[in-house]
């Protein structure tokens, strides 16, 4: 966690860019009311402290062809430290795992699988089940449509303190 106090200018930045990340500094610094010098200097201070990560294009996976979106409930076999630590390298290392949630509830980790479509998903699960990642049990939920999926988020309403009045 970084030390460095955000205000509501750090803020709108950080909603500017998960809009589009691929606005000119120029163009952002209009839009959150500095001049473009400030502007940069405060977009190189919030990725320097952590708070932007990374720059990537959406894509359209429609337009590329068929897929399967797939949400996986997974228990651990057992639950040390070190059952934990190897099942989440064993879906890190699974390239169509998308999303790795350590969860609270009935199961352990809800997983997020992006795949060719049910055969491909069902091979990944095998070769998940057969390895070392120490699943007891899973339970999948084939996404049949997304309706709509927000690539940012709330921050207005996440930091309400940092949203200027009026």
């Amino acid at each position: 966690m970084s030390n460095l106090k955000l205000d509501r200018i750090d803020i709108n930045i950080l909603c500017q860019l998960q809009k589009n990340g691929r606005v000119t500094n120029v163009e952002l610094a209009e839009l959150v009311h500095l001049s473009p010098s400030p502007c940069l200097m405060r977009v190189k201070k919030l990725q320097e402290a952590g708070f932007i990560t990374g720059y990537s294009a959406q894509i359209n996976m429609k337009s590329l062809g068929e897929s399967l979106m797939v949400f996986t409930e997974v228990t651990l076999k057992n639950h040390r430290q070190i059952d934990f630590a190897r099942a989440q390298a064993a879906f890190e290392q699974t390239d169509n795992c998308v999303e790795c949630h350590l969860i609270s509830g009935g199961y352990d980790y809800l997983l997020k699988f992006v795949t060719s479509g049910v055969v491909d998903y069902q091979e990944i699960m095998e070769r998940l089940l057969s390895s070392e990642a120490g699943i007891d049990k899973y339970f999948s939920y084939v996404v049949i449509k997304s309706p709509f999926v927000k690539n940012h988020l709330p921050l207005d309403k996440l930091f309400p303190e940092y949203v200027k009045n009026g």
